[in-house]
């Protein structure tokens, strides 16, 4: 192959001030046009509004569409879905009507967001790409893979269904990839991804993409991934670049919904997510600002597949402005003008914290996050400022003007 197999890391200055921990001989291409790429899937990306490719498409696409197995980590709102699906569709072989990709995600809102990329960046290729998602119907998915897929995106447990009943043919994948990896690979779903892994051809190549890629998940890969090429931001870079933080303090819990109702004139200038820790706790929020005659919609892990479907499409076309939501709504989701989100209840983790105010400032744009901390959250706060390297100070009265 002729590339570096030496995987110590180095740090590479990248010209967007962003440094990465990179492998050695990893190429930084800054067009499309020269990565080589199809014709009708460079038609694809130019129509899709893409000019140039951010840092992390910079770096990753070329290893990845030359076969080898990748771990890539950039920020938030930077282009990764775009990455690895450029990736996908430039390995398709549109001639053979089997799945050639298998993407999983922690979510089934993600993996119905990805096969919206896919067929967008495909569009002048004829590619199929099928969503296999829980909460849907298996007759469907029986319907539309026995049609013949070259992608498939999906949540583990309905894709290995899919594979044991061998309607989920795998004997021509040649690329698997794990989005949000981190969540993937923690208690929860590893063992439906070794379960899938195992049916996939030796061969496979794999990916693995996330904005954060804890320690232990890194070791990990060791079991599944041939010397890869990895593209990792560090971490105190990872601090949103254009999100501005801020923090009210309220002392007892029952001061954050007064707090809330205040800023509610703010929230509706733009988008706002609202986050609380649990999906009581949304639906409490949900029902005393409807109370309250505010007009709010909400989601969690417990609804309905359609509902979860229509609450989406409400909010991407800016049918609702006002979101309050649990965690299923922090990873990946990418609503284009959310430019506020409130943390109501600071997050049980730090990397959920970066992807929660990540949904604001997407791709660049500027966003403002606000995060209500009683007396007790001063540590975590302070934690997450230390662990981030950035700032958070006291939300200015005039917060709608940075909006």
């Amino acid at each position: 192959m002729g590339e570096s197999r030496d995987s110590r890391q180095v740090l590479v200055e990248d010209n967007e001030s962003t440094t990465f921990e990179t492998t050695p001989g990893v190429e930084v291409l800054n067009t499309f046009d020269g990565m080589g790429l199809r014709q009708d899937l460079m038609r694809g990306i130019y129509a899709y509004g893409f000019e140039k490719p951010s840092a992390i498409q910079q770096r990753a696409i070329k290893p990845m569409c030359k076969g080898r197995d990748v771990i890539a980590q950039a920020q938030s709102g930077t282009g990764k879905t775009a990455t690895f699906s450029i990736a996908a569709l430039q390995s398709v072989d549109i001639q053979l009507r089997e799945p050639q990709v298998i993407v999983l995600s922690p979510t089934r809102e993600l993996a119905v967001q990805i096969q919206k990329v896919m067929l967008s960046l495909g569009d002048y290729m004829s590619v199929q790409c099928h969503a296999c998602i829980g909460g849907t119907s298996i007759g469907e998915d029986i319907r539309k893979l026995d049609y013949g897929q070259h992608i498939v995106s999906g949540t583990p447990g309905r894709v290995f269904d899919m594979i044991q009943r061998r309607n989920l043919r795998t004997r021509s994948v040649k690329m698997f990839i794990l989005d949000e990896s981190d969540e993937m690979l923690n208690k929860g779903f590893k063992e439906q991804i070794y379960d899938v892994y195992r049916y996939l051809p030796p061969s496979s190549q794999v990916l693995l993409v996330s904005a954060t890629l804890p320690h232990d998940v890194l070791e990990l890969t060791n079991k599944f991934m041939t010397d890869p090429v990895r593209v990792l931001v560090k971490r105190d870079e990872l601090t949103l670049e254009g999100i501005k933080q801020f923090f009210v303090a309220v002392e007892r819990e029952e001061w954050k919904f007064d707090t809330l109702c205040d800023l509610y004139d703010t929230l509706t200038i733009t988008q706002a997510v609202i986050f609380c820790n649990t999906k009581r706790k949304v639906d409490w929020l949900t029902d005393k600002m409807r109370e309250s005659n505010f007009t709010v919609s909400s989601m969690h892990g417990d609804m309905p597949q359609q509902e979860r479907n229509a609450i989406m499409e409400e909010f991407r076309t800016a049918k609702s402005r006002v979101l309050i939501s649990t965690d299923v709504w922090a990873r990946g989701i990418d609503v284009q003008n959310v430019s506020l989100v409130i943390n109501y209840d600071l997050p049980p983790n730090r990397e959920l914290y970066i992807h929660r105010i990540g949904r604001s400032g997407r791709y660049g744009r500027k966003g403002v996050a606000i995060n209500f901390v009683k007396n007790d959250d001063v540590r975590i706060l302070r934690d997450i400022e230390q662990y981030y390297s950035t700032q958070i100070d006291e939300m200015p009265m005039n917060v709608a003007d940075l909006i």
